[in-house]
């Protein structure tokens, strides 16, 4: 059991939106106490479909706090051969293309058509507060009101260009309790749609036609990772713009690889206020994943992704290491002051923190373990 946890007000006694230790901890002090239960019971609810359950269980997976980090691997592992089924979509687009309108909008079309959806909206941090600033659920009121969809804002923390770090293990969460389609919208901030891209099926790419040149702000590094291109808010008098900035944009597609044979993606227009186009946009979002699966690639990037999660876990948690460690944290003050003097370089100082963090990686690993 996890009584301690949860009778000191830190674990499991979050509502659903609630994402950090503050906001957890004052929403306690406010409401009934519930009951505490094993991480075993919390499995069983979260493949029962218990909204609750699911909140509770991705509030301890975003924990950054190592004993929660312990019991969230548990977790995961029991949860873990009961996911993996779900058709996942990244969704990024430029400044002001809609992108939660549009999710909510197609969220509540592809819940018509019998899918249950997940959505992990990756939430600016408060500066504040380090929980999520929350505008999505605003966004997607519709969407979050249904019984048969879940609205999951998760703060980005300053990881990974601005992607939650627990995301994927969000994923696993919701596509245990039975979630069939899982939406990842990112931030929009530099290497977040790279991240995100390196954990989905189909990255859907939101664009819009009023923009002065309809490709500013355009990376072509995104457009080389986009699979479905949508040029969004093709409604009213601006419908026919629309379908000038597909065209353009499809011509534009053409002449990044040299390769005339090498796939492009469809470049279709839509509106989220009309619902047009919001058909054609998901059947083209399966016909890509049913290429994939077709030709083994889509097992083949799964795989893949693993082996970047791993090494970017690798990484998160050495991170984390090197902040706990009481050596560095005595001798970085020093180091930073006289890398400002000229005392010492970059290099020299870099190398001084990294022999302290060694000397203190046996203590380290015994905290961990508990």
């Amino acid at each position: 059991m996890l009584k301690d946890e949860y009778e000191s007000g830190r674990l499991f006694n979050a509502p659903e939106m609630e994402t950090n230790y503050a906001d957890a901890k004052r929403v306690t002090a406010a409401v009934q106490p519930r009951r505490a239960i094993s991480v075993d019971e919390l499995a069983e609810k979260v493949l029962q479909g218990s909204r609750q359950h699911i909140a509770r269980a991705i509030t301890l997976v975003e924990s950054s706090r190592s004993d929660h980090r312990r019991i969230s691997r548990k977790l995961l592992r029991i949860l873990r051969p009961y996911s993996g089924k779900a058709i996942r979509v990244g969704v990024s687009g430029v400044p002001g293309a809609g992108k939660s309108t549009f999710i909510d909008a197609m969220g509540r079309r592809l819940i018509e058509r019998g899918y249950r959806i997940a959505v992990l909206a990756i939430d600016p941090t408060s500066t504040k507060t380090g929980g999520s600033i929350l505008g999505d659920r605003t966004r997607m009121g519709e969407l979050a009101a249904s019984d048969q969809a879940f609205v999951r804002p998760s703060p980005t923390s300053g990881h990974l260009g601005g992607v939650a770090r627990a995301t994927r293990e969000s994923m696993i969460v919701t596509e245990a309790a039975g979630f069939d389609v899982t939406l990842i919208e990112t931030v929009g901030v530099g290497q977040s749609e790279v991240a995100v891209a390196g954990m989905v099926d189909t990255f859907l790419l939101i664009t819009l036609a009023r923009a002065g040149d309809q490709l500013q702000g355009i990376k072509r590094g995104i457009l080389e990772m986009a699979d479905v291109i949508t040029v969004n808010k093709a409604d009213g008098d601006h419908e026919a713009e629309a379908r000038v900035a597909a065209r353009d944009l499809s011509i534009a597609l053409k002449l990044i690889t040299s390769d005339p044979n090498a796939p492009r993606p469809p470049v279709l227009t839509s509106s989220s206020v009309t619902g047009k186009g919001l058909d054609e946009l998901w059947q083209a979002v399966l016909d890509h994943r049913a290429r994939l699966e077709a030709s083994g690639e889509l097992e083949t990037r799964r795989a893949k992704q693993q082996l970047e999660w791993l090494w970017a876990l690798v990484r998160g948690e050495l991170e984390d290491a090197l902040k706990r460690s009481e050596q560095v944290r005595e001798i970085v003050p020093r180091m930073e002051a006289e890398v400002v003097s000229g005392e010492l370089s970059a290099l020299e100082a870099s190398s001084a923190i990294i022999k302290a963090f060694a000397a203190d990686i046996p203590g380290l690993i015994r905290t961990e373990e508990g």
